[in-house]
Order: structure tokens, then sequence, then C-alpha cells
């Protein structure tokens, strides 16, 4: 099994927020795929191209978008654990045990990054040896290939990088049915004050009541990925 430690950071790179330091980067993205061979010449060839045109961006239009498709809406999330708990209690030793894996191969992640972050998670798997990397991203698969799908849906060419990745996890990129999502802006919508709202909050007058019960979660740490 070929070497894919610097194809797997290379992808990383691509996946990350593209302020000053990662843009300057973006032109040796190729020549780390290309050094390796570890995915297929089309594939590699199609990187080198999202990378190219990344990096003519405006740095300023390239944030805002990057910003609109990862961190507006779950169906694109760069957090793998948000696709399978949402905002619920399962989440947090979820982490615990993510954390523990690192921990275990001698690694400790900053305390600024998020430790289910797809980042995170092929810098961790680029320490490994190919066919442990291999598997450890196999087991999220099925994650991958929900975000990839969202982003196909989206006609993203980030698609492409997340389809690198379900490939080096010994995986075709296939998409599959995303169901839409709702719009943010409609997600955090307050009901009217007279009306309520029949789908969330306060029900019409005349309506059942439905009680909603809201933990109140510990203000998160500031610094962790977009």
């Amino acid at each position: 099994m070929k070497n894919q430690r610097h194809t797997l950071r290379a992808l990383a790179l691509l996946l990350s927020y593209p302020d000053e330091r990662i843009l300057e980067l973006l032109p040796l993205v190729a020549d780390a795929l290309d050094a390796e061979g570890a995915l297929r010449a089309p594939r590699r060839l199609e990187l080198r191209g999202f990378a190219r045109s990344l990096a003519r961006m405006d740095p300023i239009e390239a944030q805002m978008q990057f910003v609109e498709l990862f961190d507006r809406g779950r169906s694109t999330s760069l957090h793998l654990f948000e696709h399978v708990h949402g905002d619920s209690r399962e989440r947090g030793p979820a982490m615990i045990d993510l954390v523990k894996t690192y921990e275990t191969a001698g690694l400790l992640i900053a305390p600024h990054e998020v430790p289910d972050h797809l980042c995170v998670v092929l810098e961790f798997a680029s320490t490994q040896p190919p066919a442990v990397a291999r598997e450890f991203l196999g087991e999220m698969a099925h994650i991958l290939t929900a975000i990839f799908s969202a982003l196909r849906k989206r006609e993203s060419p980030y698609a492409s990088v997340v389809a690198a990745i379900l490939e080096l996890a010994g995986h075709k990129a296939e998409a599959v049915p995303v169901a839409d999502e709702q719009p943010l802006d409609e997600a955090w919508a307050e009901p009217a004050v007279f009306d309520g709202c029949s789908t969330q909050g306060q029900a019409r007058p005349g309506q059942p009541q439905p009680l909603h019960f809201v933990r109140q979660a510990p203000a998160r740490a500031m610094g962790a990925r977009a």
C-alpha cells in the first residue's frame, strides 16, 4: 500500500479555512499529491485545478464562500459528529473517545483544535501506517459520503476533496440523495408574538402547546476550527 502521509495533509490543507497562510501553501498541494501518487491521476488533476482556482480567488471572497458553505448548515459541516449526534449529549462522550484514540497513538491536539473536525482527523490519519489510516477513515465513510453528497448537490468543487478522502478510505465516491436543508435564518427565526409557529416554538391558538426542555451547554472555547 502506497504511503499517503503527505496526501492526507494536502487534503486537510484544502479543507482548511483559506486564510493568508493557507492560500500561500496551496501551490504546494499538487506537488505533494503527485509525489506520493496515492490518488489516481484524474483525481490529482482535478485537485490541482481546484487548488489553483482557490489560490487565484480574492482572499475575502474565498473566505466568505468557505463560511457560507461549511458554517451555515449541518449537511456540509466538517465536524463529523455533527452528522451523527447533532447537539445531543452523546456528542460529548464521542469526543472524549476520539481524543483518547489520539492520545493512545501518542498525539495531543492543541487546545484550540476540535477533535472531530475533518482536518484534525486527516492530520491524525497522516501519522498512522497506511493500512491503519485506511481502516480509521473507512469507519467514517458513511459520514464522508453524506458530506460529499451535500457538496455535490451544491455543485461545490470541495466535493472532489471529500471524494479523494473516500477513495483513500477504500470507498467509491458515490452521491446519495440529500434532503433539502432548512435555511439557517429560518431555523433560528423566533415565532410571531401573537400568531405562534406551527412547526417550532409555540403552537397556534387552540392547538396543543408542546413543551421544549433545553439543556444549557457551557460556553464553547473560542479559536476552534471553522
